[in-house]
């Protein structure tokens, strides 16, 4: 989730590009099925699919030495605003995007403890198939409730928080099948929530707040379990995703000045990376930076970001850039591999 405006994309762009970048979006693994939404929250098993092993131990080999090499570049063939999380099942790309009817306007002091104005706008979860061809378009939000974040697929659904486009606000916690498109209304949270995490091991939803500067998890009827202080500062994460043992690897960004000859903090520039956190104990494990650029000059983990494995191999997909900027919302695809110093 940033906090960049954007204008609504008069007509669809240009069709996608040639076979050999759509076939560079492959299907991620997917998970055993996790069952209802009030299943037992220990019914999951306590043994991680080896895709999300093997996550875990190759990130935990990255460092800033490690190479990454684009592989595959899908531009999207329909108008994508503010796109902010994606997800990947064996049949569907989901991405999740804010649609801006309304800007919020900052108040000269806080009122009723906001900040800005709730403005206006349409939350979209855009449903694709592998190839990136739009299918469905799932509107998500209710009132001042419209801005989506980043998203997680537990190998059944699809989990989608949408909030109040404004910090210390409110949300909406939303479960989508991935086989029907089903929509469910999972509980409302008091905050703005712009990311969420199914822990597969526990069976609980976990939530980052406006600039992830706090965590919570709770139980799939909304039941707050724990809240915490994110303990880090080198980025803001804007979307992220299930590792092995409840872990979650998170990609993000910040704006950081640059020098005052160069127009100090009205020049700022993007510094993104991700990171391998633990849920249980609240530690972050490893930090990487990420400098790689889209096509619009964002750092390519701006926004919706996943990362997946494949034994030494990973594979990170992006969308950074919004549906009217650069050459549009296009789907970005680096992989990297590297040699982990543990055994699996």
């Amino acid at each position: 989730m940033r906090f960049t405006r954007t204008r609504l994309e008069l007509a669809a762009v240009a069709v996608l590009v040639g076979a050999a970048a759509i076939g560079a979006i492959p299907a991620v693994p997917t998970a055993a099925a996790v069952g209802t939404a009030h299943a037992d929250a220990h019914s999951h098993g306590d043994r991680p699919d080896s895709a999300d092993g093997d996550l875990v131990t190759d990130v935990n080999a990255v460092d800033r030495n490690t190479v990454w090499a684009e592989t595959g570049r899908v531009k999207l063939a329909f108008p994508t605003y503010h796109t902010e999380g994606i997800a990947f099942s064996k049949d569907h790309i989901f991405l999740s995007a804010v649609q801006i009817l309304e800007p919020t306007v900052k108040y000269a002091s806080p009122q009723n403890g906001y900040d800005r104005t709730p403005g206006k706008g349409i939350g979209h979860l855009f449903v694709m198939d592998t190839a990136g061809h739009l299918q469905k378009d799932i509107v998500l939000g209710e009132g001042d409730m419209y801005h989506p974040g980043g998203i997680d697929f537990d190998g059944t659904n699809v989990w989608v928080p949408v909030a109040q486009y404004r910090p210390n606000s409110s949300a909406i916690i939303y479960r989508v099948d991935a086989s029907s498109l089903s929509v469910q209304k999972q509980f409302e949270v008091a905050d703005h929530f712009g990311g969420i995490v199914f822990d597969k091991q526990t069976g609980h939803l976990v939530g980052n707040t406006w600039g992830s500067r706090r965590f919570a998890t709770w139980t799939l009827d909304g039941h707050e379990i724990s809240s915490w202080s994110n303990p880090d500062f080198f980025i803001d994460y804007q979307d992220c995703g299930y590792a092995a043992v409840s872990k979650m690897v998170c990609g993000g960004i910040t704006n950081l000045p640059q020098t005052p000859a160069a127009g100090g903090a009205s020049a700022t520039y993007e510094l993104g990376g991700f990171a391998l956190i633990d849920i249980g104990n609240h530690e972050v494990q490893r930090e990487v930076p990420f400098q790689h650029w889209s096509t619009a000059g964002h750092v390519a983990t701006r926004n919706p970001f996943k990362l997946s494995a494949d034994g030494n191999r990973l594979t990170m997909r992006v969308a950074p850039d919004n549906g009217d900027e650069g050459n549009g919302t296009e789907i970005i695809t680096y992989q990297a591999t590297v040699a982990p110093t543990t055994g699996r």
